[in-house]
């Protein structure tokens, strides 16, 4: 529901609000902000907060550093005690757009990526986009520190419950308070790995889920810190055990109706659909690295442990990068298994979105369906199906990225250069660290 400035007023009058948090992303998908008094939240209101961008990740050079944070007030909430302890008066929080001094748009705003190729679908005649995530996370023990540690607080496995649940109380109060912040929570339980679990939340236009998937990771790490522990979307933290993923069903809509679904059609879909799943596998290469942005991204994609190292689609088995689950009607969708909860999630919709689109406006075919479990198959049989694999690295990805035009003209030049940038030193000084397995495998040996 829109809200207005005025209404916004009212609200932070009435609710004694003392402190307005004003937040944006990094390219690298880091939550930032800016929070200011009562004194200031007319400005912040009229967008005339400004900050140097030139200290964020990505944004600008010093020459050109000042920025302005453009509120969008539909994202207007008030923080629950939960997440913003209000002795010191109560917090809200809206989440803005990056500008320059003079309004235009900053073309290095992560958000604002998402919001063109929104525009983009909306000028092909359709009404939206709609993403429904899947965010796994583990949570892990603090030591005397208070220092994050690999130890898990349970052995538990899928669907599993308390006592061997240990993490049920703080999976609540996470709950509790996203529901207090609007969200429609449709579950929660323990995942497959010990200490690992997932939250689930309704699908919605692709904008407001990204805004979700940033609000969603600070609240579940707020609620473990109270609880003591600590929450990671780090996506292979423990090796040996599945990773966390966010699965992510996409879905486009017409007319108020949804353009995936056909019941004429071999498996229900339409020939929209069809096109959009083409285009997700045609750019799988040349978008991983933006939806599994880490070194330890590709630890996660490796088989045996249900993550997706396969570029196909399988109308039934989850052995393949993109499935179709099986409600069809209004619930048609697309599954796209690969990304994971470290992602920036405006610009992993954002390339997500742009390739699906790319595939409908070159009426591009996908190959038949693979309905058998590719992880079983032999290397001769992949070969005839033509089935290619993920990248293996961080490295390989960002080559990857830099052959795929459609997916840098969705980001623009500016946060190709910067990520690839910032992606080409992490995985050097990956490369060049000396890790503890090497220690243990080559230090005595030689």
């Amino acid at each position: 529901m829109a809200i207005s400035a005025a209404e916004i007023r009212k609200l932070l009058k009435s609710e004694d609000v003392r402190f307005l948090r004003l937040q944006f992303t990094d390219i690298l998908g880091h939550d930032k902000n800016v929070e200011v008094p009562i004194s200031q939240f007319e400005a912040a209101l009229d967008g005339k907060i400004a900050f140097d961008g030139s200290s964020v990740q990505g944004f600008s050079r010093i020459e050109e550093s000042d920025m302005l944070l453009k509120p969008d007030y539909n994202t207007f909430l008030i923080l629950p005690k939960s997440i913003e302890d209000d002795q010191y008066g109560r917090v809200a929080r809206l989440i803005c757009d990056i500008t320059h001094p003079d309004e235009r748009p900053f073309v290095g705003d992560p958000r604002g990526v998402l919001k063109r190729q929104v525009e983009r679908l909306r000028a092909l005649g359709f009404d939206e986009m709609y993403a429904g995530p899947e965010p796994e996370f583990f949570l892990f023990q603090r030591d005397d520190d208070g220092a994050p540690t690999t130890i898990t607080q349970d052995s538990a496995g899928y669907f599993d419950l308390g006592p061997v649940d240990r993490g049920e109380e703080a999976r609540r109060d996470m709950v509790n308070a996203l529901v207090d912040m609007g969200f429609h929570i449709e579950a929660a339980h323990h995942e497959v790995a010990p200490g690992q679990h997932e939250i689930d939340f309704k699908y919605e236009d692709a904008l407001t889920t990204a805004d979700n998937i940033a609000t969603f990771r600070l609240v579940v790490k707020k609620i473990a810190l109270n609880h003591g522990l600590h929450a990671t979307f780090m996506p292979k933290p423990v090796l040996g055990i599945n990773g966390s993923g966010m699965h992510t069903n996409l879905s486009l809509f017409r007319d108020g109706k949804n353009a995936f679904y056909d019941p004429k059609e071999e498996y229900q879909l339409s020939s929209t659909a069809l096109s959009w799943i083409a285009g997700l596998l045609e750019h799988a290469f040349g978008m991983v690295a933006i939806t599994n942005p880490l070194v330890n991204s590709y630890k996660r994609l490796t088989p045996g442990y249900e993550a997706p190292t396969n570029i196909a689609w399988s109308a039934a088995n989850r052995s393949a990068l993109i499935r179709i689950p099986a409600g069809r009607g209004v619930g048609t969708r697309v599954e796209l298994r690969m990304p994971d909860p470290a992602c920036n999630p405006y610009l992993a919709l954002g390339v997500m979105l742009s390739s699906g689109l790319d595939g409908i406006e070159r009426n591009l075919v996908p190959p038949p369906p693979i309905q058998r479990n590719i992880y079983e198959m032999s290397v001769r049989d992949r070969r005839r199906h033509k089935i290619k694999e993920l990248p293996g690295t961080l490295l390989d990805a960002l080559v990857a990225l830099r052959r795929d035009r459609s997916v840098q003209e969705a980001l623009g030049e500016h946060i190709t250069r910067h990520f690839l940038n910032a992606k080409s030193t992490e995985f050097d000084d990956y490369r060049v660290t000396v890790h503890d397995w090497e220690l243990d495998r080559y230090l005595a040996e030689y």
